[in-house]
This record gives C-alpha cells, structure tokens and sequence, in this order.
C-alpha cells in the first residue's frame, strides 16, 4: 500500500460500506478491524434477524431521526432503500417487509448480510486487517497523514472513521471511535444511551410485577413527578419524535400506544425502548414520570361505567376474583395493594370512591423514573461526533482534510425499525466514495 490509500477504521455496517465503496470508486483500500471479525454488531442485530431499512415513505423516514434527520438528505438522495435493497439481491439477499414496514432478509438470518458485504469487499479488492485496535488518527498541518495502532504505523491520504457507538461493547462498539475524533480536535456531543430499558424509583413495585408483557397499552412520560400527574392530562393520541405534526403539549414529553414489559427494574419492551431516548435527555431537566394506561381504548367516563356495571353483575364476587376480568394475573395482587381494597370484599360492598381509586390506576399506573439502564445495555448510542464540523454532502470532516466519519460514531440516531441501520449505510457509502474522489485528486 502507498500513502495514497484510504483507510477505514471500524468493520461494521458503515465501515464494511465505506470500504467497498471506496475500493469500487478506484482507491486502495485497508479496513481496520479491532476484534476478531466483521459485522458483529449486524449479527445481534434485529434478534439475530437484522432488520436491514424500513418502507415508510421519506418524509416519515426521515422524521425518525428526529431534528438531526436534514442532515441526511443528502446522503439519502444518493444513496437510500432501493439501492441498498438493488446491492443486496445482487448478492443473493431477498428481502422482506413485515409489520411497521420493517425490512429483513429473507432468510431470517443476518449472517446472510455480513457474507454479502464480505463479498463486497472481496471483489473489489479491499485489503483487511482484524484484531487490529487503532490507537490514534496522525494528522500533519491540518492533514490525514495515516493512522498508528498498538504495534504499527499506517500511512494514508484519507481515513474513515466508521469506529461505532459505546453501546454493545462485546461487538466491538466502546466508544474508540469518540476518542479518536475528540483527539483530532472534533467536538463530541454528549453521549446518551438510546433504545434502551429505563429504571424506576418504585423497584419494589416493579419487582412485585415483574415479567408482565402489555400489549396495546398508552405509555406517556412527563416532565414532572407522578404524584403530579392527573387524569387530565392522559393525553389520547401519539405524540412525539418521529410522529408528522404531533408535538406534545407539556409537561407530556412522549406519548405512545404499543408493547412494553415490566422488569425486576423497571419498564423495557418496545413502546419503552421507542421513548427511551427523549425521557434521558428529559430527565436533565428534573424529575420524569411515566404513566401506563392499561385501557386505553375507553374514556375514564366509559372505564367508570364499565366498572360499575361489572361490579353490580359480579355483585357477590370478591375484589380480587373481579380485578381477574381487568388484569394480567400477576397484576391481581399488586393492584389490590395499590389501591387499599380488601381483597375478600363483594362487588356490590365497594363503594364509589373505590371504584374511583381503581379507575386511577388502571388509566394512570405510574412511575417515577429513576435513570436509564447504563450505556453498554443500550441499542444505540445518542450523541457523537458534532454534525456541524461534517460536510452533509461528503461526510467530510470541516476541521481536517482527509477524515470522513459514517455511522453511530456521528451525532445521528433514530427509532428502532431498520433506520440506524440505513444511516449507517447510506453515511458509509458516501464517505466511501468521497474519500476515494479525494485521493485520487478528484474533488
């Protein structure tokens, strides 16, 4: 190799991109890889599965990236789901579309992905080096001169830093890639966990219903503690990132119908993961409290009724047999402690202010969140290197000539659904082919 090659730190989803583009557009080309093979992260990915892009319709897509998304456009434009989904059945990879328009290789399997990029880079004549940890970026006047690991010096006229998040460390993601920017004299914005489970206050509760699964349930956060939140303010429709025209209202800070689980912690599942993000920066702020409604398809009058019908129907049933019609069964129990009811008393013997206290809870169970779940446990890595010292159109480095950054290491994230996963290719293939076009002297 000679100092005219690029270098591409990182073998993941946007660095196995970046590498075959760039060799496809005409450069020489060394992938630098710290564990022992590519695509790690791509194999845990989408349980197991890899769910590679998503079918939404653009404005939608790019509402997931939250405010960040315009700095996507571009690369979008030249690189989105069609061609992704084109190169991929180029390789022999079908793809299929399943519920909330996520996509995934037909076969179920995501090591159907890390062969096709292995081919990739095998046909375009990418040279690659695992196990090799890069310890620092070299920089000559303002200038990518090469790249120094723990045993060797590499020269090089451009470099792609494609190092990955914190998040799953065991895939070779902890944080080197921030590291390695900030030292090269890039801003880092501050480091979140995002898609991840969330710890509340109230652990003996949530130990008490531990492993419960909630389907079609209305999971809101707020900007206060819970013994502030009231019925009134159980919003009725979706709010939030990634939803076209539904800002909340404060103190709601997220609102979202869907699948969530109660943990020996706290609250996960996917409604929880989804609004993760938005509670972690919320909870910078001052307190953030979450309340699920576990029907939310009626009305607290419509709920107030039902309940007083079936409490005169089942008038000889105890509380605790009538909270089985209501309840997943390990809720029973919990709920009779929550709201102070003798679990032996009859339907017909609860009075209205009971059945008041119960509505309360079933319409608002609340929380009061105490932190997210650390950076390694986390699907994603929130914050990174600062989008404004990166060229949109290139994804050059502003500050120094020669550098591109692709993937989690930048300051973009999005909802789980396939979009991180687009990003990360669509920002590797066009930092691929822009280092390729600069040192061949082309741009």
């Amino acid at each position: 190799m000679t100092t005219k090659q690029v270098i591409v730190i990182g073998a993941g989803a946007s660095g196995m991109m970046a590498a075959g583009r760039a060799a496809e557009s005409g450069a020489n080309v060394l992938l630098l890889e710290k564990t022992e093979r590519p695509g790690k992260k791509i194999l845990i990915s989408g349980k197991t599965r890899c769910n590679l892009t998503n079918a939404r319709e653009w404005d939608d897509f790019i509402a997931m990236y939250g405010s960040n998304g315009r700095f996507l456009y571009s690369a979008f434009k030249h690189y989105f789901r069609d061609d992704l989904l084109a190169f991929l059945r180029h390789y022999g990879v079908e793809t299929k579309i399943e519920r909330g328009g996520r996509i995934f290789p037909a076969s179920d399997d995501a090591r159907d992905i890390v062969k096709a990029f292995e081919h990739y880079l095998a046909d375009n004549g990418v040279q690659r080096q695992t196990r090799v940890p890069v310890t620092d970026i070299v920089v000559d006047r303002g200038r990518v001169v090469g790249v120094q690991t723990e045993s060797k010096a590499y020269p090089a006229a451009a470099v792609i830093l494609a190092a990955g998040g914190a998040s799953f460390p065991g895939t070779g993601s902890t944080g080197d890639g921030y590291r390695l920017a900030a030292a090269a004299g890039h801003t880092i914005v501050t480091l979140r966990p995002a898609l991840v489970p969330l710890v509340v206050h109230e652990v003996q509760r949530a130990q008490s219903m531990q492993g419960v699964s909630l389907r079609n349930v209305r999971l809101t956060a707020y900007q206060c503690a819970a013994d502030d939140v009231s019925l009134s303010m159980l919003p009725t429709r979706d709010a939030g990132r990634g939803i076209m025209g539904k800002r909340p209202r404060p103190p709601i800070i997220e609102s979202r119908m869907g699948e969530m689980m109660l943990t020996h912690f706290g609250i996960g599942g996917p409604v929880t993961l989804q609004m993760s993000l938005a509670i972690v920066d919320a909870l910078e702020q001052g307190p953030v409290s979450i309340a699920i409604d576990l029907k939310p398809a009626l009305s607290a009058h419509e709920l107030r009724q039902r309940l007083q019908r079936d409490f005169d129907r089942y008038s000889q049933r105890s509380y605790r047999n009538l909270l089985k019609g209501l309840l997943p069964q390990k809720l029973v129990e919990p709920f009779v402690e929550m709201t102070g009811i003798p679990p032996d008393k009859r339907g017909h013997q609860i009075a209205a202010e009971e059945r008041e206290r119960l509505l309360r809870r079933l319409k608002s169970l609340r929380f009061n969140i105490k932190a997210p779940l650390p950076l390694a446990a986390a699907m994603v890595t929130a914050g990174g290197v600062s989008l404004k010292e990166v060229d949109p159109r290139t994804m050059a480095s502003r500050l120094i000539k020669g550098l591109y950054f692709c993937g989690e290491v930048m300051d973009i994230d999005a909802e789980t659904g396939g979009y991180n996963l687009q990003a990360a290719f669509s920002t590797g293939y066009v930092a691929g082919e822009n280092a390729a076009l600069f040192v061949r002297g082309i741009s």
